[in-house]
């Protein structure tokens, strides 16, 4: 099993003090990351924490998933390991749309 947990459905307000202080509850805490958005600052409602023993990071899944945390139902899973970059997200093959993105097309278009 990973060490590495994804916690979900966070509050906005939540920090990495706050994650920091519920897991050390079952171990010690390794890392602990807040995904914010870079605009305004506030969790985007999902982080991970890093948890020292396998052992310690089975005892927080059974123990804090569906639990509370500043008054939101948290889900607390393994979490997966990041995608290469090349062969992660959604892939745009052939033309596209779009004014003008053909090729060709019998002419007739004015030149300036």
């Amino acid at each position: 099993m990973n060490k590495n947990l994804y916690i979900g459905n966070l509050p906005a307000k939540v920090t990495e003090e706050d994650l920091k202080a519920n897991f050390s509850e079952v171990g010690k805490v390794v890392t602990v990351n807040v995904i914010k958005d870079k605009f305004t600052g506030l969790s985007r409602g999902f982080g991970f924490v890093e948890m020292e023993t396998e052992e310690a990071a089975k005892e927080a899944i059974q123990r804090f998933n569906g639990g509370q945390l500043l008054g939101n139902t948290i889900t607390v899973n393994e979490a997966r390991p990041k995608r290469d970059s090349e062969g992660g997200g959604p892939r745009r093959e052939g033309g596209g749309g779009g004014f003008r993105s053909g090729r060709g097309g019998g002419g007739g278009g004015r030149r300036y």
